[in-house]
């Protein structure tokens, strides 16, 4: 149980609504910032304006998964108002007082930095990235069928990186009959790939294999189908890209090849908000009840 606890929720989409479910059941004392035209109402959770949260008593802050953006803003699904987190308001709050979202950038970690406040990213965690690999794929899945004239059984499929997400999508594709090919850049990530049974080909000559492919899927977070890669290409290509934005495929090359280039980042979200929120409502919890466990150690 939470009891006793006071959580800010700034912002967010239809996923924190599991959060705020999953928090106010633990009894936390939880309140909302950017949720004024959301009409559900949760029992222990109260709607403030950001100027009017107590952040001194605050002992924790979630964030939207995209955090803010680099002026500071939080995206607001549920408002029309803007909310800005500032250093001001963080400086503000007990030094214990820890600050999550799903990843970060320059002006999160400095902010969190100078207040000396602990930022955890839950998009970094193993456990987060796995659960989230499921609804991704049933992402990547639907978006291949929408935009394809013929069945994924038997269709030539490439993924980019078999990390986390790369992996379950290599899985998924092979299972339901594609002819999979992986693309990796270490030696253990080709020798799982071809312990997968499926067929590995190195990154470094990505372009000597990617003609005959139907549909290209990336994982990777780095400009991997670049020009080069992309002359090789067929315009009958179909391209997901599920990388952290911008993404790892050249699309303006891509659209002038006649290439068809999805950029899909936030499949979860959109795909299965239910699910995703409930993924990083049971991990926040867990987080937060370790972290008052170890308070109280202390």
């Amino acid at each position: 149980m939470l009891t006793g606890l006071k959580v800010a929720i700034i912002g967010g989409d239809a996923r924190q609504l599991e959060v705020i479910r999953k928090l106010t059941e633990q009894n936390a004392s939880v309140y909302l910032i950017g949720f004024d035209q959301l009409d559900h109402g949760f029992t222990g959770a109260t709607k403030v304006k950001i100027n009017e949260l107590k952040f001194g008593e605050m002992d924790c802050l979630i964030l939207p998964v995209s955090a803010t953006s680099l002026e500071g803003v939080v995206a607001t699904v549920f408002s029309n108002e803007e909310v800005v987190l500032t250093k001001e308001m963080l400086d503000k709050t007990p030094p214990h007082c820890v600050v999550y979202s799903g990843i970060s950038n320059n002006y999160l970690n400095t902010l969190t930095q100078s207040a000396n406040r602990k930022l955890v990213q839950l998009f970094e965690r193993d456990d987060v990235a796995i659960y989230n690999s499921i609804p991704t794929v049933e992402g990547i899945l639907m978006m291949a069928i929408q935009h394809t004239d013929y069945t994924i059984h038997g269709s030539r499929v490439m993924v980019l990186g078999l990390g986390r997400i790369g992996m379950s999508i290599a899985r998924t594709f092979s299972a339901i009959g594609a002819k999979v090919s992986v693309a990796a850049n270490e030696s253990a990530q080709l020798a799982r790939i071809t312990e997968m049974g499926l067929t590995p080909v190195h990154i470094k000559v990505l372009k000597d294999f990617i003609e005959p492919v139907d549909i290209c899927i990336n994982t990777i977070p780095a400009k991997v189908l670049d020009q080069k890669v992309l002359l090789r290409m067929t315009p009958k290509t179909l391209i997901i890209d599920v990388a952290s934005q911008p993404g790892g495929t050249d699309f303006d090359f891509a659209e002038k090849q006649g290439i068809k280039a999805l950029m899909a980042p936030g499949l979860p979200g959109i795909v299965a908000p239910k699910t995703a929120g409930k993924i990083i409502a049971n991990v926040l919890s867990m987080l937060i009840s370790g972290s008052i466990a170890e308070g109280k150690e202390k």
